[in-house]
């Protein structure tokens, strides 16, 4: 099988890795497997051209870059019905968690050359893809203040987060709305933060989701915060023991609504890490098996491509699976 890398170079930590010495193992990772990869290598500013043309060019599309980039990527590849495989050179890597991959480049590069490619539900917010998460209210006031913080390396950017994050808990605020999950009213009234993530979390670990095939979008809100309660939850989120915050609730759905009360410049959102202005009312849809996917191999959820003899399933042929198993 053909596979295009496209690498980011001003993204994530590829910024600070020997590219070359990279790129020749991820070549000869795949070439070893029997398959063949092309590597771009590609400034931000230039990502999403080099990501839609890697789609024209070969079914299968590897990249590598922060949030933002793996977020495009994702878009791409289920819009045009393509297999993505994903490295970890961002700084939490969550969704690249959920597909159980190694945080090791050189390692991930090896687990996706196996290319053990499986369905991935993929969730949408008024059209945009999303592979972890919509967030609006605390997370995104972080992502905002850190984005005045200057830095330039893996380590920079947690020490800025961590900055940020303390100037937010510091200044705690909250917004109006109503929020509704397939139909049905959750909350009406003030929030401190509304998440809602391409299948729920798991528990024990970072926020990420142990499982990408639940066919549900994971609904989280919490009312105004003070500061102590602010970074019990953060603790709470990034420890995975979110369950016990009485503070934090927890729903899954299939759709969800969210209707904005009062001024809209006074509600921060963020769409997987990237700062964004949501619309009012804002809907979000999980698309079950959208998206295909090079998982780890020892991933549970993964569906060899062994078992298919190395032919990697459409989405069409995902669908008609799922349907015959219901």
């Amino acid at each position: 099988m053909k596979a295009i890398a496209v690498l980011n170079t001003d993204g994530g930590t590829l910024q600070t890795t020997d590219l070359d010495a990279f790129s020749d193992h991820l070549r000869r990772s795949f070439e070893e497997r029997g398959h063949e990869i092309e590597i771009r290598r590609v400034a931000g500013e230039e990502i999403v051209e080099a990501l839609e043309q890697a789609a024209d060019d070969a079914e299968i599309m590897v990249v590598g870059g922060g949030d933002g980039t793996v977020s495009a990527a994702a878009a791409i590849a289920w819009k045009k019905e393509r297999v993505l495989g994903v490295l970890p050179a961002g700084t939490m890597n969550l969704f690249a968690r959920s597909l159980g991959l190694p945080l090791d480049l050189n390692e991930a590069a090896e687990a996706l050359a196996q290319m053990n490619i499986g369905p991935s539900d993929i969730a949408d917010m008024d059209g945009k893809a999303f592979v972890h998460q919509f967030s609006v209210g605390l997370q995104p006031r972080i992502v905002e203040k850190r984005s005045e913080i200057e830095y330039h390396s893996k380590i920079g950017k947690m020490a800025a987060s961590t900055r940020a994050a303390l100037g937010v808990f510091f200044h705690p605020t909250w917004f109006r709305g109503e929020l509704s999950t397939d139909g049905r009213k959750l909350k009406s009234g003030r929030f401190a933060v509304i998440t809602v993530t391409n299948n729920p979390y798991g528990e024990g670990h970072m926020p990420y989701a142990d499982k990408l095939t639940t066919g549900q979008l994971g609904v989280y809100w919490s009312r105004p915060l003070s500061t102590f309660a602010s970074m019990r939850l953060t603790k709470d989120l990034l420890l995975g023991t979110w369950k016990r915050n009485q503070d934090f609730k927890e729903e899954a759905g299939d759709t969800v609504k969210l209707r904005f009360f009062g001024k809209m410049h006074h509600v921060s959102a963020s769409l997987d890490g990237e700062l964004m202005e949501p619309k009012n009312p804002t809907i979000i849809t999980i698309h079950p098996g959208g998206l295909r996917a090079i998982f780890c191999p020892s991933d549970e959820n993964s569906q060899s491509d062994e078992a298919g003899g190395g032919k990697a399933p459409s989405q069409r042929e995902t669908t008609d699976e799922r349907n015959a198993s219901d």
